[in-house]
């Protein structure tokens, strides 16, 4: 059966980005765009809602404008346009302009359910926090992978990402540095009903 990635990056104290900050907190590790560039799920089918398609295909979009002056980041963007694109939305019209994308207009996890099922390759998740929560608490993620950037946005964070979530287990399958001290966390989650020993 393919597997599930729900896949965050996220400063210190658990923001998805960050008022005035660039991208990736200015900290771009050559040592993490390789290692995104070679990863193998970069063959795997994203999934997204609408909000972080309409954010991704600007940027890509922004990207093929610019491609004279191509830099790393814009790079990752390019490969992003190349792969596979489900998105979740009800307001969203089909044709959808970024290519490789697929318009889904039904419940989120019962859409990703049958394509755990039937999909040949695996998936993994790209922004969309509500999305993400929704099949986490379906109980259909297989690994949680987080890159922890070494920054505290506590006055200008934006997008809390562990908000509303459950309580959750998390077994740790793989860590890693990157250069500029970048963490990469993996784990294995599981939903818990409450606290240990509670239930």
């Amino acid at each position: 059966m393919p597997e599930l990635v729900v896949d965050f990056i996220t400063s210190l104290d658990g923001y998805g980005a960050a008022e005035g900050w660039p991208g990736w907190w200015g900290l771009e590790s050559q040592e993490y765009l390789e290692w995104l560039a070679n990863h193998p799920e970069r063959d795997y089918t994203l999934l997204m809602g609408a909000k972080t398609y309409r954010l991704m295909y600007g940027f890509a979009s922004q990207v093929q404008a610019d491609a004279e002056e191509m830099t790393d980041e814009d790079a990752s963007f390019e490969g992003l346009t190349a792969q596979p694109k489900v998105v979740f939305s009800s307001t969203l019209e089909e044709p959808l302009p970024w290519a490789n994308s697929r318009l889904v207009r039904g419940e989120a996890t019962e859409a990703v359910a049958a394509m755990k099922q039937d999909e040949p390759v695996g998936m993994r998740t790209i922004g969309s926090l509500t999305l993400c929560r929704s099949l986490l608490e379906a109980g259909l993620v297989d690994k949680f992978r987080v890159v922890v950037f070494p920054v505290i946005t506590g006055a200008t964070g934006r997008d809390r990402i562990y908000d509303g979530y459950p309580d959750v287990a998390l077994d740790l399958i793989e860590s890693r540095t990157f250069d500029g001290g970048l963490q990469l966390l993996e784990y294995a989650p599981r939903v818990l009903a409450g606290p240990p020993g509670t239930t």
